[in-house]
């Protein structure tokens, strides 16, 4: 009987599979896609994942998506405009601040507990502080005022006390 040749068993006496390499050569098996080595039969890239199924949109949603959109800019709409309302005001209306951080104002119902100035008297052009003091001083009863500068018209407002 004969015994079969070498297998090359690394745990065989004498073999030490974690050994350096002899000069020259890597100490493991060489890598797919290292130089000389072929490619091992895998895609490239990460697979795609399956496409989600479609939800159906009745057109009733989408009418009410866009009924409630249209809300939401007139609303927005609404406020920008009335925001400061100041240009609008006439001799006679009465105004209030449109916030504590703002010095716009809007006009509001004289009866109205949020109405701070009444319009004794409105003039247009462009106005520094000292011009339109200057300006509303002239005018009977006028306790301050209200000046408009910049985009759109310019005007002042000689206001009174409510």
């Amino acid at each position: 009987m004969s015994t079969p040749p070498s297998q090359g068993n690394p745990f065989a006496q004498g073999q030490n599979p974690y050994a350096q390499a002899p000069q020259g050569q890597a100490p493991y098996p060489q890598q797919p896609g290292a130089p000389g080595v072929p490619p091992q039969g895998g895609a490239p890239y990460a697979p795609i994942p399956p496409e989600q199924p479609r939800r159906k949109v009745s057109f009733k949603t989408i009418k009410n998506v866009l009924v409630g959109v249209g809300v939401v800019v007139a609303i927005v709409v609404g406020v920008i405009t009335s925001m400061d309302d100041a240009d609008k005001a006439e001799v006679g209306d009465c105004l209030k601040s449109a916030s504590s951080s703002s010095d716009e104002m809007e006009v509001v119902d004289c009866t109205s507990s949020d109405a701070e100035a009444k319009v004794l008297k409105k003039i247009d052009g462009t106005y520094t502080s000292f011009t339109a003091e200057t300006a509303c001083r002239k005018v009977s009863g006028a306790t301050s005022f209200y000046a408009q500068t910049g985009d759109g018209d310019n005007f002042l407002l000689c206001l009174s006390d409510v």
